[in-house]
């Protein structure tokens, strides 16, 4: 039996729409070994397929059969540390943790770039699937089943404020409520932001994160979806936050903190209860440089 784990992942970081993403110290736990059968099971509340419909055996299924070896069954204990439909990778972490640990099984075959262009392909974008790889900041860009990427390792002098909603924002959801076209201006404007944010992240330039967050893509249309928003989005600006912006398609809502504002997470929480939304989660996380491991068991 092995374990592989997988970080959350935060995709977007504002203007960097589908092709920025970095991963955090929130980690999801796949044990896996070869069986007669498949037997998956949960190994916390959170509910799963426990057929072939699971996502993870279906993405170590495809390396199986990718490598043309055969394969009658798997046992799968999943921990889901990372929750579903929030922003944060949790579908990633699933093809990431399936890949990674059939792979693992079948003694390392694929080397880490046809890893990361097998699951942007599943995924259908890179920016979640690439950064839970590789771990740290990502720019990717999937062209013709080819993830083309820069990882970045960011320095550990941030902390991430993840205000989680109580409710879901399914990524299909999200998506619909976009237009099909913009305005040139509109491009320009988040290309210009979206390389800001990259490269400030990497030089520790915090404080253009604030103009680097900004984006008229997506951001504008989603913030509606979720109730809320704008008033969190000014109360972490209020508390000192570099930047704040929807994690992902959301409903996850991020904050980028300077580690030295120790008080910005109980200032937060109080934020949350005057605002009407102590139901909603609140955590500190750290930038995750190394990305999914396998441990054997």
């Amino acid at each position: 039996m092995i374990k592989v784990k997988i970080p959350a992942t935060s995709a977007n970081i504002g203007a960097g729409f589908d092709s920025l993403g970095l991963a955090l110290n929130l980690y999801n736990e796949v044990e896996m070994e070869e069986s007669d059968s498949i037997d998956i099971r949960s190994l916390d509340a959170v509910k799963v397929p426990c057929d072939s419909s699971n996502l993870i055996y279906q993405s170590a299924k495809y390396i199986f059969d990718l490598c043309d070896k055969p394969l009658s069954g798997l046992k799968i204990r999943q921990s889901n540390n990372i929750p579903m439909a929030r922003g944060l990778g949790s579908s990633s972490a699933c093809i990431v943790g399936g890949l990674t640990g059939a792979n693992h099984l079948l003694g390392d075959p694929l080397g880490i770039d046809e890893l990361v262009n097998i699951a942007a392909t599943m995924e259908g974008h890179p920016d979640n699937s690439t950064p839970a790889l590789l771990g740290g900041l990502v720019t990717a860009v999937l062209e013709n089943g080819k993830v083309y990427y820069v990882k970045q390792e960011i320095s550990d002098h941030l902390q991430f404020v993840t205000f989680i909603p109580n409710f879901e924002l399914k990524t299909s959801f999200a998506r619909a409520a976009l237009p099909k076209e913009i305005p040139h201006k509109d491009g320009v404007f988040n290309l210009s932001r979206a390389a800001l944010m990259s490269v400030s992240l990497y030089s520790e330039k915090y404080e253009n994160l604030r103009v680097a967050a900004d984006d008229r893509l997506h951001q504008p249309y989603r913030l509606s979806l979720i109730s809320g928003a704008h008033e969190v989005f000014d109360m972490a600006y209020k508390l000192g936050a570099y930047a704040a912006y929807i994690s992902g398609a959301g409903s996850t809502l991020m904050a980028i903190v300077d580690k030295k504002n120790t008080g910005f997470l109980k200032q937060a929480r109080k934020g949350l209860e005057e605002l009407g939304l102590s139901a909603w989660g609140l955590h500190s996380l750290s930038i995750d440089n190394r990305g999914a491991f396998v441990e054997e068991q």
